[in-house]
């Protein structure tokens, strides 16, 4: 049987009324492949008066993956840098040491509804690399290699798939491929990579004959081929890569295969000495239950 494990994930509020669906970390399963935070929002209808707005916060240890179906936002980061996000694009956003970002309502959507949809993903850096510089990469969506596969259209926005491969540059090897399905398509999905998942976005799918409903996470057995079946028309992504080298700790918005160092990374934050977002010193304290020592 293809599936090896399957779970729906929980809502999270992230503030305002912004709620996510978040699958990774999940219980029993920290990872897949280097991802080990995977976060879907919408799709919902922006109103004027809301408040959604993701104030600045840091990160280190880890690279964030945000990738839009719809919407648009605006990042910043105390590097400096300020990038419009749009649907298609691939934003990858490494913190290694410590980096602060935002992700606003861009200033032309301010008095006008629109849709947001959309998922952001960490993956850990390996331990070698958790203590890199900061850096921040934008790929537009008409760099993003698309593919036809039999019955399935798709864009590999990370790693080598069905003959393509992505501009993004990814800290190890990592796979992120957005795939549509028509009704009633069938594909054989081939190894791609030594841990992969399947999160059918918004409708059910059927894996080696088992039924995997939306919004559901499949971990399959990646070191087989597999049949894709999409009962009626569906958007999923299928995620994966190496698995990480060694499990990892994980408070607020840090992570480290060291304790020490998240609690080094929240005792900075406190003390506001990480970098700033030029323009926008809006200051989030620490959650309520802190790291113990």
């Amino acid at each position: 049987m293809g599936v090896i494990a399957e779970f729906g994930g929980h809502e999270k509020d992230l503030g305002g009324g912004f709620r996510v669906r978040r699958l990774l970390p999940a219980l029993g399963r920290q990872s897949v492949g280097p991802f080990l935070f995977f976060d879907h929002f919408g799709p919902v209808t922006i109103e004027p008066a809301m408040d959604l707005d993701v104030r600045p916060h840091p990160h280190v240890g880890l690279a964030t993956v945000t990738y839009l179906f719809d919407g648009a936002m605006m990042h910043r980061d105390s590097l400096g840098c300020v990038q419009r996000i749009e649907p298609g694009a691939i934003n990858w956003m490494t913190a290694g040491r410590g980096i602060v970002h935002s992700e606003r309502r861009p200033e032309d959507l301010a008095t006008r509804s629109y849709g947001l949809h959309g998922l952001q993903l960490w993956a850990a850096l390996p331990r070698s690399l958790e203590e890199s510089d900061p850096s921040f990469v934008h790929t537009p969506a008409e760099d993003i290699p698309a593919f036809t596969a039999g019955a399935a259209r798709g864009r590999v926005l990370v790693g080598n798939a069905f003959g393509c491969t992505s501009p993004v540059l990814a800290a190890s090897p990592t796979l992120y491929v957005d795939l549509e399905l028509d009704a009633g398509a069938e594909i054989v999905v081939p190894p791609l990579a030594r841990e992969l998942a399947v999160y059918p976005i918004d409708g059910a799918v059927r894996i080696d004959g088992r039924d995997v409903a939306r919004q559901t996470m499949a971990v399959v057995d990646a070191e087989r081929p597999f049949q894709l079946e999409a009962p009626r028309r569906v958007r999923l992504v299928l995620i994966g890569g190496d698995p990480l080298d060694g499990r990892r700790h994980l408070y607020w918005n840090f992570v480290s295969s060291r304790k020490e160092r998240i609690l080094a990374a929240a005792a900075d934050w406190e003390a506001r000495r990480f970098p700033g977002i030029e323009g926008d010193d809006t200051f989030i304290p620490l959650p309520e239950n802190r790291p113990a020592p």
